[in-house]
C-alpha cells in the first residue's frame, strides 16, 4: 500500500527561547568563567566550541563521570565530543541548559505512549521538538531528530533520549511495516514467503 506521510498535530507551535549555548570563537576562553562552566568541541573537521553550565553538562552521564574524576572544578576543563557534529550539539546542549535547574526537570513520559507525544510534554519540548528536530512537525523532515537520538544515546542524557525515541514512537504508531519503511527509507530484504512467516509467527501481536 501506498505510505502515508503525516504533519504531526501542532497548529500552534512556540519558538523555543533563545538559550541556544554561546560559542567560543578562535580558542578565547578570556571570558569563560570554568569555576561555573566547561567547553564541549564537536567532531567538526574545524570543531565548533560551545560554553555550557558544568551542572547543565552533568545531565550526560558520560560527560558527568569525566567531570567528578577532575581533582577540581575551577581547572580549564575542554572536553572533545568525538561523535557529535556542532550542529548537533548545539540543540543537545540546549536542551540541556533548559532542562537541567530542579524546577524545568522534564516529566517522565509514560510507556507505552497514550496517545500522540505532542499531547503529552511541554510546551517547551514541544517547540523543541516541532521546529527543527521534526522540522515544521513534517514527519519526513527527521534528520535532525535521528541525529540527535544518537548523541542523546553516546552522552547518555536519559531525559533526551527519552524525550527523541518517544517521538519516534508516536511516528509510527498506527503505521504499517511498509508505511514505516518508507518513512524510515529502510529497505525490505525479506522475501515475500519470509515475511508472510513473519506475519503468522506475530500474529498475536496484533490481535491483543
Amino acid at each position: 500500500s501506498k505510505a502515508t506521510v503525516s504533519v504531526l498535530n501542532c497548529p500552534t507551535v512556540p519558538t523555543p527561547p533563545a538559550t541556544m549555548p554561546t560559542v567560543v570563537e578562535s580558542g578565547n576562553y578570556g571570558a569563560v568563567d570554568f569555576s561555573k562552566c566547561v567547553v564541549l568541541q564537536s567532531n567538526d573537521q574545524k570543531p565548533i566550541e560551545y560554553v555550557v553550565e558544568r551542572e547543565a553538562a552533568k545531565m550526560s552521564g558520560l560527560i558527568k563521570d569525566m567531570l567528578e574524576d577532575q581533582d577540581a572544578d575551577d581547572q580549564q576543563t575542554i572536553i572533545p565530543i568525538p561523535n557529535v557534529n556542532g550542529r548537533t550539539l548545539k540543540y543537545v546542549l540546549d536542551y540541556c541548559e533548559h532542562h537541567y535547574p530542579t524546577n524545568r526537570r522534564a516529566e517522565p513520559i509514560e510507556k507505552p505512549l497514550k496517545g500522540k507525544i505532542e499531547e503529552l510534554i511541554s510546551q517547551w519540548d514541544k517547540a523543541f521538538l516541532l521546529t527543527d528536530l521534526i522540522k515544521g512537525g513534517d514527519e519526513k523532515q527527521h534528520e535532525l531528530l535521528i541525529e540527535v537520538i544518537m548523541a542523546a544515546n553516546f552522552l547518555n542524557i536519559k531525559d533526551l533520549l527519552d524525550l527523541t525515541c518517544a517521538a519516534v514512537a508516536s511516528m509510527i504508531k498506527g503505521k504499517s511495516a511498509e508505511q514505516i519503511r518508507a518513512l524510515f527509507n529502510i529497505e525490505n530484504d525479506f522475501t515475500p514467503e519470509e515475511e508472510e512467516k513473519i506475519r503468522e509467527e506475530n500474529r498475536w501481536c496484533e490481535e491483543s
